[in-house]
């Protein structure tokens, strides 16, 4: 295996082995000590990977939400459904990932938004601009609603987009406060209210 393929496959199973341990924990309370014995990584080879911590959290941030927009697109792409029903599909999976107790990474926007944005400004950057193309894709779905009649809106496409996302994130976070799916109900039903599904 030529060495560059080594050093991205490892780089992918340290930032991976990341998203699992600091969706539970959070991301100050994460050594990096910690994250190389997960990822069974030598605990001297971590600067030969990232220049710092906090370019390996810009990292990770950046890893996690390319993923989270590849599957996010894989739902927002199925060709059988209207986009009101792919738009719906992807909060069903939001509701089924986000609320786990033990979410495997698939949680960094909730689980890190408030702690990271004032600890490090590349985070800070990284969050933004995820979180930024994740509205985007809600807004592109909402006008794929609009022309094809699935669905309406009172305003804008953009500023429904962002205000769904928002109260989602809210949600979330309120799920994890209560030990409970009913935040998650309740902005299921708002969002299919204002949709006018």
């Amino acid at each position: 295996m030529p060495a560059a393929t080594r050093t991205t496959d490892t780089r992918r199973i340290v930032l991976d082995a990341a998203q699992r341990i600091m969706a539970r924990k959070g991301y100050s309370a994460v050594g990096i000590n910690e994250v190389l014995a997960e990822a069974g990584v030598p605990k001297g080879s971590f600067y030969h990977y990232f220049a710092s911590k906090d370019a390996f959290g810009e990292a990770m941030l950046k890893s996690y939400f390319a993923d989270y927009l590849t599957d996010m697109d894989g739902i927002l792409a199925r060709p059988d459904q209207s986009a009101a029903e792919r738009l719906m599909a992807y909060w069903q999976q939001w509701r089924q990932t986000q609320s786990l107790e033990e979410c495997q990474g698939r949680c960094l926007a909730v689980k890190l938004g408030a702690e990271v944005a004032d600890l490090s400004e590349p985070m800070r950057l990284a969050l933004k601009e995820g979180t930024s193309a994740v509205v985007d894709r809600i807004e592109q779905a909402i006008t794929g609603g609009l022309e094809d009649g699935s669905l309406s809106v009172d305003g804008e496409a953009r500023e429904v987009a962002e205000a769904l996302y928002d109260m989602w994130l809210g949600a979330s976070v309120m799920a994890k406060i209560h030990r409970s799916l009913a935040p998650l109900d309740t902005v299921t039903a708002t969002t299919r209210r204002l949709l006018h599904l």
